[in-house]
């Protein structure tokens, strides 16, 4: 009896430290742009509030050249992407005065398209026969900063030009653990081991992006499958690759609507694979339309009227699907199962399977977040707005300070508060809730435009210049 009852406390025991092991690993995992659950939520406790260029910086490493696409981290260690240039490079950008309103003052002045590009690219633009890059996958470990290896995966002339608010690698990485997996648009697709060999490669054909402003939508995972998404002038497509071997498994032409070129056609929004009690979907936002796919790339549903220019991502939450249909157009939640075009009419907040909608409740560029049952959404221009998930009342909007203008990265949130970095580097610290409180504001004093990764007690943060990591002191 005795000795059973010994057996009975060291299997608990065993269970426990299993069970641990088990939560620990899956915090110190952030395997694509968002992380797991494409919701930026952190859930360790010890992790910073307070941060500056030197106040709970574990380590920062200087990253040379130039990329937008995020930190991802498993097994201990940090994948991040970026691109050199050979000769000078068109600084960054601050704020949102895009191409599109000076391209659209020169359409009135009846100036062609060719004539319009060669403007843009004399103001905005970097064309592909201005530079020569080198594409670089960085490995770094997770505790000390150091890099541990470099792989050049591409050299040469991009596939098309960028927006010098962009960047020739804006596409976040995607790993499962075992490979991870590079996606540059318009371009090719990458496999490395966790050593750095590259298993496979798979050449992309060149598409026309609107305006040459450059690519964005990264890749994401279904199984045995990596699937991206490629908006663009020519031929709009969703597309999936055996992650094994590179090798196509089926490719889905688009029809979005609208007209043919110079008529705007592309995007840079990533694709969601929501995996609800029902199936698993491939959920797409492109120019004017959602799209939902099933995982052989047939169409199973679609919403228009979204933006003309989608950059957000959508994500689930407590069993719905939220969608942000871009700056001026609708926030939505829908309920799994829906079929056909369930767009709503004129007049309509709801029906079968969207939940509620918030009219003008989409934002430009960041994407929204999920937490304590809220749904927050952050304009450009840093204006918040909290939405109760469930049933899409509007709890506030404000701006969060005056200094506040320019954002480009996603908010995320843990311990009760919501972050919101600036692409000046300021960090926002909301404290979460009904009633809008501006606790703090941290400091990084570097351009930045990438989103975070949330990795146990650590906070992955990279800059124009650095990737800090971010841990509270002892």
């Amino acid at each position: 009896m005795q000795n059973n009852r010994r057996v009975y406390i060291l299997l608990n025991a065993l269970s426990l430290v299993l069970l641990l092991s088990t939560i620990a690993s899956a915090q110190d995992v952030w395997p694509q742009f968002r992380g797991p659950e494409s919701n930026p939520v952190g859930t360790h406790a010890k992790l910073a509030e307070r941060w500056s260029k030197t106040e709970n910086v574990e380590w920062f490493q200087e990253i040379p050249g130039r990329g937008w696409s995020s930190p991802i981290v498993t097994g201990g260690k940090v994948y991040i992407t970026t691109v050199t240039t050979e000769g000078k490079s068109k600084s960054p950008q601050t704020g949102t005065e895009y191409s599109n309103e000076y391209a659209a003052e020169l359409q009135k002045q009846g100036l062609s398209m060719e004539e319009i590009i060669k403007r843009l690219n004399e103001r905005d633009i970097e064309l592909p026969n201005e530079v020569k890059l080198h594409y670089l996958l960085y490995r770094l470990d997770l505790k000390s900063g150091k890099v541990e290896w470099t792989k050049e995966f591409f050299t040469g002339q991009p596939p098309g030009g960028r927006h010098r608010k962009n960047s020739f690698v804006s596409e976040t990485p995607v790993t499962d653990g075992k490979f991870i997996y590079v996606y540059v648009a318009n371009l090719g697709l990458w496999a490395f081991d966790l050593k750095g060999n590259q298993v496979w490669t798979t050449p992309l054909e060149s598409y026309p992006i609107y305006l040459e402003l450059g690519g964005g939508g990264s890749p994401a995972l279904a199984g045995n499958m990596l699937v991206v998404v490629c908006d663009n002038q020519k031929q709009q497509y969703v597309a999936a690759f055996d992650k094994q071997t590179g090798k196509r498994i089926w490719r889905t032409e688009r029809d979005l609507g609208g007209k043919q070129p110079p008529y705007q056609r592309s995007g840079w929004a990533t694709p969601y694979i929501w995996r609800n009690p029902m199936r698993s979907e491939i959920v797409t936002i492109g120019p004017e339309t959602v799209v939902s796919y099933d995982l052989a790339g047939k169409e199973l549903w679609r919403i228009k009227g979204t933006s003309l220019t989608p950059v957000p991502t959508p994500f689930a939450y407590d069993g719905l699907l939220y969608i942000n249909g871009g700056r001026g157009r609708a926030l939505m939640a829908l309920r799994p199962g829906a079929s056909g075009d369930i767009t709503l009419k004129e007049g309509e907040t709801s029906n079968q399977y969207i939940v509620w909608s918030q009219p003008r409740g989409g934002t430009y560029l960041p994407s929204s977040v999920a937490y304590q049952g809220a749904i927050y959404t952050l304009t450009e221009t840093g204006i918040l707005n909290r939405f109760d998930a469930k049933t899409g009342k509007q709890t506030y909007k404000t701006r969060i300070d005056p200094a506040a203008t320019n954002f480009t990265t996603s908010p995320w949130a843990y311990n009760g508060k919501l972050f919101c970095l600036s692409e000046e580097g300021q960090t926002f610290v909301v404290t979460t809730g009904e009633q809008f409180q501006l606790s703090h504001v941290n400091e990084l004093d570097d351009f930045t435009q990438a989103s975070p990764a949330l990795v146990g007690e650590r906070l992955l943060i990279r800059t124009e210049h650095r990737l800090y990591s971010i841990r509270r002191k002892a």
